[in-house]
């Protein structure tokens, strides 16, 4: 499961300031009283008794505002501000400070109860504080409509909740607020996953379209953070399934070219030739990303994986012209280094324990093979 970093909000104290303005009414005095007493209702009923004699008071309309802040009823609360700011400036900047008051705290409850579903081994639970967190998170967009940062953190919740769909306009409207790299990089890879689910079921048009989508969303977003690997991985994959395999080779190779020193340049390109079956420079590229970074385990396990097919080719090559060979075998051992390796590594899976078994048993080490497929089982199980 992939973990998202949500933004903490910094909490503003906000203390409600009553200036003795010299006209204040009867109701106003008595709602900041009740106010202090933290007696919502009777401040409301005071508050609207206010308003309904004089609908020109801008402190009536302010203070009525805060009260709904504090009862939750944000929308109430943003219109009653706003009937005050339409009415005069006098209380804009208590109006401001308010704002981002209850933006904060609604922002990181919206945090706190993200966390507790991401610590909660229970589905239930996790879905509960999954969605408390979303509602706080909508009630921050509807005092700070244009905060990137909730946006964002919405964004992050849907998606470790498994429901990419509702990221979509998140992660759009991140996009449109300050063209940030999370919303390229998540939305991409959300119409990027949708294609090869089409795919799957075999509708090919509407994997087609949606692979459309997410390289015209990743292009963009290359233009403007090319070193951002998940990135360029998810743009080469979309060109790939398109049948652009010439496009993906040049993009990456260029990139490389650029900055030959980036270990990233040097893996994307590698991957799009593991792709399009071009073994030898595919090998040429991973082995510079170790060169660059020797613990580089997506490097290490695609390594492996390169001496692994560039053997089944060199073997299946020889059985189509008739040919008996053992020249597949010195690929196959040079992947099993690679491939003990990308066992040891955090998050192993059973597909690469099942890779290592196949590569043992080609070369005789049978006890071996059969400790690697044990555990290949004990992982799916």
């Amino acid at each position: 499961m992939k973990h998202y970093k949500l933004f903490v909000a910094g909490i503003l104290l906000l203390g409600l300031f009553f200036s003795g303005y010299q006209c204040a009414s009867t109701e106003i005095t008595s709602a900041k009283l009740y106010i202090q007493q933290k007696n919502w209702d009777k401040a409301l009923e005071v508050l609207q008794k206010d308003i309904d004699k004089n609908p020109n008071s801008d402190e009536g309309y302010y203070l009525l505002g805060f009260v709904h802040g504090e009862k939750g009823n944000y929308n109430e609360m943003i219109n009653a501000y706003n009937k005050s700011l339409n009415i005069s400036k006098k209380f804009e900047k208590e109006i401001s400070d308010s704002r981002k008051y209850f933006w904060a705290n609604t922002f990181n409850r919206g945090v706190s109860f993200f966390q507790r579903g991401n610590n909660t081994s229970d589905t239930d639970s996790m879905m509960i504080y999954y969605d408390t967190s979303i509602n706080e998170f909508k009630s921050a967009i509807i005092i700070e409509p244009d905060s990137a940062d909730t946006y964002k953190n919405l964004a992050f919740v849907h998606l470790s909740k498994g429901d990419n769909d509702s990221a979509i306009p998140q992660l759009v409207k991140l996009i449109e607020l300050e063209k940030a790299v999370e919303g390229y990089r998540f939305l991409g890879e959300i119409y990027y996953v949708k294609g090869m689910n089409f795919r799957s079921q075999e509708k090919d048009s509407e994997a087609t379209a949606n692979f459309e989508k997410a390289l015209e969303i990743l292009k963009e977003g290359n233009k403007l953070y090319p070193d951002d690997q998940e990135m360029s991985l998810a743009l080469s994959n979309s060109l790939i399934n398109l049948g652009k395999t010439e496009e993906a080779v040049g993009l990456f190779k260029k990139a490389v070219e650029n900055n030959p020193e980036d270990k990233y340049n040097r893996y994307n390109y590698g991957v799009v030739l593991l792709t399009v079956d071009e073994y030898e420079e595919a090998e040429q590229q991973f082995l510079k990303a170790l060169e660059l970074d020797p613990e580089y385990n997506n490097a290490i396990f695609n390594l492996g994986v390169t001496y692994l097919r560039w053997g089944s080719f060199i073997n299946k090559k020889a059985e189509d012209e008739g040919k008996i060979t053992t020249e597949y075998l010195t690929k196959y051992e040079k992947a099993l280094p690679y491939l003990e390796k990308a066992v040891q590594m955090e998050g192993v899976d059973a597909n690469i324990w099942e890779t290592l078994g196949r590569v043992y048993s080609v070369l005789g080490m049978q006890d071996d093979a059969a400790n690697a497929f044990n555990k290949a089982d004990e992982l799916r199980k």
